[in-house]
């Protein structure tokens, strides 16, 4: 499990790296997400914790996924978990940016 307020950042911010290095979706895909997913490991990410999640970080850590690395949205619904504990509305932002960018 990969908590992101915990173990990436307590604010994460921004789409690239260049504009927001160490809170980017961009860092935050290819350090955490991609390696485990590599490996068809399952991965459970949780985004409770801070409530003001841009849709720009959202679009590059999990859009990114399948623009990028050209992850299937089939092999992502089967080992990927998206959680946010009070505001469902930020899942469902990930997977439909996640279904968009197939």
């Amino acid at each position: 499990m990969i908590n992101v307020v915990n173990d990436f950042h307590p604010r994460p911010f921004g789409r690239y790296k260049k504009t927001a290095e160490g809170r980017s979706g961009e860092e935050f895909r290819d350090d955490y997400l991609v390696k485990h997913l590599k490996q068809n490991q399952d991965v459970i990410v949780d985004l409770t914790g801070y409530n003001r999640y841009g849709p720009s970080f959202i679009d590059e850590a999990f859009g990114g996924l399948v623009r990028k690395y050209k992850f299937p949205v089939e092999f992502l619904r089967q080992h990927l978990v998206i959680k946010h504990d009070l505001l469902e509305s930020v899942v469902a932002l990930a997977w439909d940016r996640i279904e968009a960018a197939a």
